[in-house]
């Protein structure tokens, strides 16, 4: 029998040593990301900049025409696009790889936490103690879906989109660090994510680029309202101030502090980048369903900036964010994202 629990005590360290070795793992992997994917858009503009300058020289002397220069700026530029579109796609994949091992190290955790092994003779071990506090800096996976939309000039009635239709959805990684020894009320939540935001027009109308600017048109068929819409992909970095109203229990004279274990409120911001734009097209023509994806820019800011905040009861939260700069660059019009949905942060 000792040796029995000798091995299962061994098997057992050996595991919460392996769990806590992988967070830390998946911290310094996660900083990794947001440094590749920022290498690889400013590379590649970087390249794209110099192709258009060579361009621009070449019709200056003369040895391109003015169409031919412009017909180049507009191949060089959509292979470029689609060059960060596939490297940043290794590197959502590399994200979402992260996320599916937060979330099996979370559960492996929690079966740690709510089960105990007992032997006869009075040997217990449990890796969870309720008494203790946590770490002063913790990590979350934070998954938020709902509606989109965009506001025009001020306004978010009257919409050009349905708004049962558009909607919203991130996935991430957070690391919440308490920002006082003796109290558990201030928090800095921060990470990264990637945030995919979705456009339903209304009355059978898609987005075309016509004169660099964006605007909505008829789309000549009659498409499927709930499968054409239009997608961007942004990979961000949120940063709030928490308030965590979780109770703070006293054990032998010493505070035990821990999070998530009541309502929360938080407001902070986000900035990051557009990794990619699509439109997708779906409609039915002399009996067949055709599908069109379409990519580009569609002049949308590359860089993207806002404020969000959350109010909620441990673990799920009311979640509202909203875009300051403008979707699109050139359009007479200034018409900002804004998303309003579910969050949850699982420890």
């Amino acid at each position: 029998m000792q040796k029995i629990i000798l091995y299962i005590s061994i098997a057992l360290l050996t595991l919460v040593n392996k769990v806590c070795a992988q967070e830390k793992t998946i911290e310094k992997q996660l900083l990794m990301i947001a440094v590749n994917i920022k290498v690889i858009t400013e590379e590649e503009k970087k390249i794209l900049k110099k192709e258009v300058e060579l361009i621009d020289a070449q019709v200056k002397k003369g040895e391109i025409t003015n169409e031919e220069g412009q017909r180049l700026k507009t191949k060089f530029s959509e292979e470029r696009a689609k060059n960060i579109e596939t490297k940043i796609a290794e590197q959502e994949k590399a994200l979402l790889d992260l996320v599916n091992d937060k979330i099996t190290i979370n559960e492996t955790l929690d079966t740690l936490k709510t089960n105990s092994f007992s032997f006869p003779g009075g040997f217990r071990t449990k890796y969870y103690d309720k008494n203790k506090s946590e770490n002063r800096t913790t990590s979350q996976t934070v998954l938020a879906s709902g509606f989109n939309n965009l506001v025009t000039n001020n306004m978010v009635a009257n919409s050009d989109f349905g708004y049962g239709r558009s909607g919203f959805w991130e996935f991430g990684i957070t690391l919440n660090t308490r920002l006082s020894n003796n109290s558990n009320l201030l928090h800095l939540k921060y990470g990264a994510s990637f945030m995919y935001n979705q456009l339903h027009a209304t009355n059978n109308r898609v987005f075309a680029d016509i004169n660099n600017q964006t605007v909505l048109v008829d789309a000549g068929v009659e498409t499927k309202a709930n499968r054409t819409y239009f997608k961007n992909v942004y990979f961000v970095v949120p940063i709030h101030l928490e308030f965590d109203f979780s109770k703070t229990k006293v054990v032998d004279d010493k505070k035990v502090f821990k999070s998530h274990t009541g309502a929360r409120f938080g407001i902070g911001g986000f900035v990051g980048v557009n990794t990619n734009s699509k439109q997708f097209i779906q409609y039915e023509q002399n009996g067949y369903r055709i599908r069109e994806n379409q990519k580009g820019d569609f002049n949308v800011n590359d860089f993207t900036y806002g404020v969000s905040t959350y109010i909620g009861y441990r673990a799920t939260s009311l979640y509202l964010k909203y875009d300051l700069n403008p979707i699109f660059k050139n359009n007479p019009v200034d018409q900002n994202n804004i998303s309003l949905g579910l969050r949850f942060d699982w420890n």
